[in-house]
């Protein structure tokens, strides 16, 4: 037998009990139960779905035995259910006084926990980091430019077909337009392609150059360059683009 189905017998049994000894004897068993529910002690407390229970139970109980003994006619049954009506709107009315504390909890979470739309508004991962691009600065090389790190670097060659940046620790830069750019620190070094094909980029730390078609310098961050195909296309850094293999081998 379920537990379910248990507690509809116990249920019954102790209804129909109430409905057969005389109501004054019914009343004040279903009055201790209301002061038991109401004396804050844990282990009244423990027990307090039973003592429920044999409140919903016991009343209808105890009505039937008041209108038995008041005759079973028109006005005992009238009498019945108007009992019936002040006592179910009594029980409903304790209980929640008694479900107050449950009630407020409920409240607390439900304020505690964010509505859909501030999950959904909130930001996901880590905060984006705000990057701030340092315009290059262009120099169109006559015959030598200041390098940073000291000395100066010639060019020398036709605007228009090419020509050759020297520094004077001998590196050079083949293929390249005058119009040029250093990095803040001095460590890149940038020079147009012929004919707007694209940059050159020059990493002195490492010796080694790159030669990227259809890429034109943006900026610098930090001190590393940011390349961009058009103007309507955001910027990338260096290492970005290199992984998208648009690059030609150094001469």
């Amino acid at each position: 037998m379920t537990a379910s189905r248990q507690r509809w017998l116990y249920g019954l049994a102790w209804m129909a009990w109430l409905a057969l000894v005389p109501w004054w004897l019914g009343l004040p068993l279903l009055l201790a139960i209301v002061a038991a529910l109401l004396i804050p002690t844990q282990r009244l407390t423990s027990q307090a779905p039973v003592l429920r229970r044999a409140l919903r139970w016991g009343l209808p109980g105890v009505l039937f035995a008041l209108q038995r003994s008041l005759g079973g006619d028109a006005l005992a049954w009238g009498m019945a259910l108007l009992g019936a009506l002040a006592g179910f709107t009594l029980l409903a009315g304790l209980e929640a006084w008694l479900d107050r504390g449950q009630h407020r909890r409920s409240i607390a979470l439900s304020s505690a926990t964010p509505e859909w739309r501030e999950l959904a508004l909130a930001p996901i991962g880590p905060g984006a980091a705000i990057i701030e691009l340092q315009p290059p600065d262009w120099f169109d090389a006559g015959v030598r430019i200041v390098d940073p790190r000291g000395g100066e670097v010639e060019w020398r060659g036709d605007a228009a077909h090419g020509g050759r940046h020297r520094f004077d620790d001998g590196t050079t830069v083949d293929d390249a337009e005058p119009r040029c750019s250093f990095s803040p620190d001095g460590r890149w070094f940038a020079a147009a392609l012929p004919q707007a094909r694209g940059i050159v980029l020059l990493d002195r730390d490492n010796a080694r150059q790159h030669r990227l078609r259809g890429w034109h310098l943006y900026g610098w961050h930090p001190s590393q360059p940011w390349l961009q195909r058009a103007e309507h296309e955001a910027p990338l850094g260096l290492k970005d683009v290199l992984g998208q293999g648009d690059t030609n081998p150094p001469p």
